[in-house]
């Protein structure tokens, strides 16, 4: 886990759904830190500097990719 780097960073767990789906089904290794922690308080995303998508360095481009697409999407949007 240490070699992962954070790709994005999300204040709230329900910004992060699909986007954890999308990366699943592309198999990509992932993991978002302090989405156990921001969910149960959610006024701790500010304490902790929000929910980082933590990824492998070999997974970065095509990560890079499922977000642009997700940013694009008028209907899901990252805030």
């Amino acid at each position: 886990m240490k070699q992962f780097i954070t790709v994005a960073i999300f204040n709230f767990p329900h910004e992060t759904f699909i986007l954890k789906n999308l990366l699943e089904n592309e198999g990509i290794s992932h993991f978002f830190e302090n989405e156990t922690l921001v969910a149960i308080d959610p006024f701790a995303s500010i304490a902790y500097g929000g929910i980082k998508l933590k990824v492998h360095p070999n997974d970065l481009e095509r990560t890079k990719v499922i977000l642009d697409r997700f940013k694009n999407d008028n209907h899901l949007k990252i805030v």
